[in-house]
């Protein structure tokens, strides 16, 4: 009987022994400073094949909030420089036009009288950060900012934000703005018209949002007759409220709707998440838009990580999510070069473009590839 106790016991303590070497030797997949590597891989491929500066419009605009947040991790001054340089060259400005009387915000438009289109106004968003960035608060940087978006919440309208993306465009400007100037009638208006959106596009069964008003269903159906949501639409929403949520001041009084919505986004992703990582096209019907689509992907990326960084999701709940997420961004996504592929062109709807290959990149994917990595820097403890 003696005997038989040390034998058990001594293969208590072999097991035991095997299972900590295993514990002690389990590599660490990514580091933070694996984190910096990537986002100079990326980085360094966009701006070295892209080293002219393009104009304010909503796409070149997205891809520089990316590149501010890789300058926020990074401190690589060319960064900063590359976007300094952009703002520059567009002179402080989204849409140009100086006469308040021809600006508009319907139909979608991309002249310069378009000055109260959220496409058009992305841009202060990057103009905000760097103004912030800035030690003398150069006042040239948020002077058109400052006097489109006064003159905006001035008005009785309250439809400004008729499609989706529309909220990632234009809701951080509002909230960046507040803080800057602390004037509370941009927390009012943000309200305002969130609240309008939201009441057009948001889905209250599926917690999504329609791309806009010509996709909402029943009137539009995918091809299998099911409700479309779009990925990037969506990508959109959850990053911009993401972004919203960093700089609205905890005791808005509508703060808890803002984040009720978000965790509801956040779990209905979760349900139609690809067992590659990726989310298709079309969020609900994956056969509506076959293939692997990296833009709402790396939003949905973005949103996921900063809300487990900053406490609002739950991190056991959702790094699965994150983890499949990211192993799709970084195997299938990221090409050898440093390329971002699998980037729906742009467009409106999710079954717009047939061929999505490696090759396929774009300003604004890249962005949200940045934008999610510098999130994924934050969330690694090394």
């Amino acid at each position: 009987m003696k005997s038989k106790k040390i034998l058990l016991l001594f293969t208590f303590l072999y097991l035991s022994g095997i299972i900590i070497a295993k514990q002690r030797v389990k590599p660490c997949y990514i580091t933070r400073s694996d984190m910096i590597e990537l986002i100079k891989k990326v980085n360094g491929y966009w701006q070295s094949a892209n080293p002219d500066s393009a104009n304010a419009f909503w796409h070149p605009a997205a891809y520089h909030t990316g590149n501010m947040a890789a300058y926020e991790i990074t401190k690589n001054e060319s960064y900063r420089a590359y976007s300094e340089t952009w703002a520059e060259h567009n002179e402080w400005k989204g849409a140009k036009s100086t006469n308040k009387s021809e600006w508009k915000y319907t139909p979608y438009g991309e002249s310069d009288d378009f000055v109260l289109f959220g496409d058009w106004q992305i841009c202060f968003q990057v103009y905000a950060d760097l103004y912030n960035m800035d030690k003398e608060k150069d006042e040239q940087k948020i002077a058109r900012a400052k006097e489109v978006m006064e003159y905006q919440i001035s008005l009785p309208n309250n439809d400004f934000w008729w499609w989706a993306d529309g909220l990632y465009m234009v809701m951080p400007v509002m909230t960046k703005l507040h803080k800057i100037t602390g004037d509370q009638l941009y927390l009012d208006k943000l309200y305002e018209y969130f609240s309008y959106a939201k009441n057009l596009m948001y889905d209250d069964e599926s917690k999504l949002f329609y791309r806009d008003a010509k996709y909402i269903y029943p009137k539009h159906k995918t091809s299998s007759g099911k409700k479309d949501f779009w990925a990037r639409g969506n990508g959109w929403v959850f990053a911009g409220l993401a972004k919203v949520l960093k700089d609205l001041p905890k005791n808005d009084p509508h703060r808890a709707e803002y984040i009720q919505i978000y965790q509801d986004i956040a779990k209905s992703l979760a349900e139609s998440q690809q067992e590659e990582g990726y989310w298709t096209r079309s969020i609900l019907d994956p056969e509506h838009a076959l293939g692997y689509e990296t833009s709402g992907t790396a939003f949905f990326t973005y949103g996921y990580l900063w809300g487990i960084n900053n406490g609002y999701l739950d991190n056991s709940q959702y790094k699965p999510v994150v983890d499949k997420a990211w192993k799709y961004l970084t195997e299938t996504a990221l090409q050898p070069d440093g390329k971002i592929g699998y980037v729906q062109p742009i467009g409106e709807r999710a079954d717009q473009h047939k061929n999505v290959g490696p090759d396929t990149t774009a300003d604004f994917g890249v962005g949200a590839f940045l934008l999610a990595t510098s999130e994924m820097y934050k969330y690694i403890k090394e």
